[in-house]
């Protein structure tokens, strides 16, 4: 179960108290993504990220990576389509100090002109090394074909041109506007005191202010699928077909999942067996889900010689197509739900992996889910509805990405 309380001044905080650890992960969660920003601000929710451990109005950078290394403790960051995530793992004994530095981070960035202009180099490498993997642009690509130019399909790194263009003004705006406590969660997983996390939220986040804003309305409609192409100097052409896929907290999610497994999530799926094991065709080959708050995306990914493109494609596509309109056997329905089972069992004894949860649900949703819950759901899942969330999911014709040397007349000839 889990321990939870929203402060005066709308912060949610919510544990999971785990007794047989020592360690405690605390994450500071803010609805501050990519999918959030106006085209101007392209990239800022990112960079803003990156400069909140520039300095604070209390610590240098210097001071914020050595107190946390000074006691052994794991600081970082994440900036995905719907979030914000600082967080960090210690020892117990050292959540006082956790949360102070999250605190700091989050209500107290510094923005320091000098830093910035840095910061901004390194950011621009970030970019530049994402663009020199095909495999990174053909996932940002595919996502542009199946959603068109709608937020949730722009790139989370912004461009050089975004990045280079930010001013103090504009990152203090953003923070001022988008990092607020109504619109954040404090979230915890390990061994805690509850009364000792109240009193620490409390002293370091109950005087935390920001803008009051409105939620910004990023609906995400459906658009006619296309086929897009980006040309690179590689060895191989990059593939992604896209299909749809269900939102964060929709009932069927389980079995959007489950269906990933059997098409090409696991070693022992059709796309893995049949392309890479039988065929030898491609030594890259994998489907993966992502779901967001309003849509979702069912992406099938393969790297391979351009002389074998066509094949692969084709064999990629009849997997596909068969999975849809014959469904998969009793066989691979248990197999798959025995590994989304123990994959999610496994992942239990990870505090992290506990406060992730919690946290990103309870953000996103405004929602908590217990173990129990969450094992129910997947032993409940019935053969019938898996076969038919394939049948609804794959018989959808796919976007299509293909990045490569020569991927634009590949593109034109390929029978996808």
């Amino acid at each position: 179960m889990f321990d939870q309380i929203t402060l005066s001044n709308g912060l949610r905080v919510i544990g999971e108290r785990l007794d047989h650890v020592r360690s405690v992960s605390v994450g500071l969660w803010l609805d501050a993504g990519s999918q959030y920003e106006i085209p101007p601000e392209a990239g800022i929710s990112h960079f803003l990220e990156h400069m909140a451990f520039k300095g604070t109005a209390r610590r240098t950078a210097r001071q914020i990576a050595e107190e946390m290394d000074a006691v052994g403790g794991q600081l970082n960051a994440f900036t995905s389509k719907e979030c914000t995530c600082f967080y960090a793992k210690v020892v117990d004994e050292n959540l006082p100090l956790a949360i102070d530095v999250l605190s700091d981070l989050v209500t107290a960035p510094k923005f320091d002109p000098v830093e910035l202009e840095k910061e901004k180099g390194v950011v621009i490498e970030e970019i530049a090394m994402a663009e020199d993997s095909p495999e990174d642009v053909v996932h940002e690509l595919i996502m542009l074909s199946h959603f068109g130019d709608q937020p949730v399909a722009r790139p989370i790194l912004g461009s050089e041109e975004r990045v280079s263009a930010f001013t103090r003004e504009d990152l203090h705006a953003y923070w001022h506007n988008m990092y607020a406590p109504e619109h954040a969660v404090l979230a915890l997983a390990g061994h805690y005191d509850w009364q000792e996390v109240i009193a620490l939220a409390e002293k370091h986040l109950l005087a935390w202010r920001g803008g009051a804003r409105p939620r910004r309305d990023t609906q995400t409609h459906s658009v006619p699928v296309t086929r897009l192409a980006r040309e690179k100097d590689t060895e191989q052409m990059n593939l992604c077909l896209g299909f749809p896929g269900v939102a964060i907290g929709d009932k069927r999610s389980y079995e959007f999942s489950l269906v990933n497994s059997v098409l090409g999530g696991s070693m022992s799926s059709r796309l893995f067996q049949k392309i890479r094991e039988e065929s030898g065709l491609a030594y890259s080959i994998y489907s993966y889900p992502n779901s967001y708050t309003d849509c979702g995306l069912l992406t099938v990914y393969a790297a391979t010689r351009p002389d074998s493109l066509a094949q692969v494609a084709e064999m990629t596509l009849r997997e596909v197509r068969a999975l849809a309109e014959k469904g998969m056997t009793q066989g691979e329905f248990e197999m798959a739900r025995q590994q989304l089972r123990a994959g999610y069992i496994l992942g239990q004894e990870s505090t992290s992996a506990r406060m992730n949860a919690a946290g990103r649900r309870l953000l996103l949703l405004n929602k908590t889910r217990s173990e129990e819950e969450v094992i129910a759901a997947i032993d409940g899942m019935t053969f019938e509805a898996a076969n038919d969330m394939a049948k609804a999911l794959l018989s959808a014709e796919p976007s299509v990405a293909l990045v490569g040397k020569g991927a634009r007349k590949a593109l034109e000839g390929l029978e996808v």
